[in-house]
């Protein structure tokens, strides 16, 4: 297994995403630890589809983020980056308002690819969605 590169820490990535949707949409990585990542986000009212609960999109950005921060933080010595060639989600509920939270863990941290899971959670816990995606490793 790779191990954590030290130059990925929390912080790095919350200044990495300055500008980008990951801030647009108010991501947080909470924790980070060799396989996994933790990160949140604050559901407000332009998150949320037309019909007033939580957008799919929403839940597919903070989930591929969290899956994405770790493969940084999990590639391989001399990898420079990475590019996602799948994902795929099942959502199994919602919410409104609250925290979310998705849990990354990684289920293959190769040479060439990495597979990442993460599951989504509502403020009280339940699994909203879960999440798998397939990374290529870029040397």
């Amino acid at each position: 297994m790779t191990k954590l590169r030290p130059e990925y820490t929390l912080e790095r990535m919350q200044e990495r995403q300055r500008g980008t949707l990951p801030a647009l949409i108010g991501f947080r990585a909470i924790s980070l630890e060799e396989g996994s990542l933790s990160a949140e986000l604050t559901v407000r009212p332009d998150l949320l589809a037309p019909n007033g609960f939580l957008h799919a999109a929403t839940v597919v950005a903070l989930a591929d983020t969290a899956c994405g921060y770790a493969c940084l933080a999990h590639l391989p010595e001399k990898a420079q980056s990475f590019t996602t060639i799948e994902l795929k989600s099942n959502f199994l509920g919602t919410a409104r308002e609250g925290t979310i939270r998705a849990v990354a863990k990684g289920v293959h941290i190769g040479r060439t690819t990495q597979v990442w899971d993460a599951t989504v959670l509502d403020p009280n816990g339940k699994t909203i969605a879960l999440f798998r995606c397939t990374q290529m490793v870029l040397y």
